[in-house]
């Protein structure tokens, strides 16, 4: 499959030069096609003739995390209860944390969108983020293999597993960014949210305020999941400060 094929649209498709640089920042190399269909959102498929988008790969990407990090937790914490080792599992795997991984790799400015989802941000939007990580793991078990997309996946993820306080964050972000904003001496946070879309479709965007420090935005197919990418984000620059 050429770039043309695949794009309808040679201009606004990365070239060869840029996927070659991704291919660096992912530390792994991954067929160009593959790679260019992970990075391709519906948004933008739409708008070129109804071409492949990354979904089918986003579901395989999400079973091989899964099953990835399932294995890690399970082997490194033989001290750890099944419902703890779920939790842990839930939030390194949870669209926040997707989608800090994906500003990490800097995937965002590789993501083919269309024009509506360019405008508003899409490149930054978690839910896409996290949508284009998963579906970029997908691409590297079709090309490389299942023992290649697993230490491609822990990879990803080894900075929440090495710093715990990180990790606790993803794990409940809105508890953590309570506990910064106490020690602060700042007012508890405070959430609004806002859903669009139809019923069997909504789409939730939050955004969080600790009083003067900060604000912060964040999606999901959930209002609390909107508000945990909201509350990470702005753990994340709370912490940084």
């Amino acid at each position: 499959m050429t770039r043309t094929e695949h794009t309808g649209t040679e201009s606004t498709a990365p070239s060869e030069h840029s996927l070659d640089e991704l291919q660096r920042s992912l530390q792994i190399e991954v067929d160009p096609a593959l790679l260019q269909l992970a990075l391709t959102h519906r948004s933008f498929a739409y708008e070129n003739g109804g071409i492949p988008t990354n979904e089918r790969l986003e579901f395989l990407g999400d079973s091989i995390l899964g099953q990835a990090v399932t294995v890690k937790l399970f082997r490194d914490h033989p001290d750890l209860e099944e419902g703890e080792l779920a939790k842990r599992r839930a939030s390194l795997v949870s669209s926040a944390a997707l989608a800090e991984v994906g500003r990490t790799i800097g995937v965002g400015p590789y993501v083919l969108l269309g024009r509506g989802e360019t405008m508003t941000g899409g490149a930054d939007k978690p839910s896409i983020l996290a949508d284009t990580v998963e579906a970029i793991i997908g691409a590297v078990y079709l090309d490389s293999g299942g023992d290649a997309a697993t230490a491609f996946v822990l990879r990803l993820v080894g900075p929440l597993l090495d710093d715990p306080e990180r990790f606790g964050a993803a794990m409940d972000p809105k508890t953590s960014l309570q506990e910064i904003a106490a020690r602060r001496s700042a007012p508890p946070p405070v959430y609004t949210v806002t859903e669009s879309g139809p019923d069997h479709n909504k789409h939730f965007i939050a955004t969080v305020s600790v009083g003067d420090l900060v604000q912060a935005t964040g999606e999901g197919s959930s209002k609390k999941q909107a508000e945990m990418a909201a509350a990470l984000e702005a753990w994340t620059e709370l912490n940084a400060g």
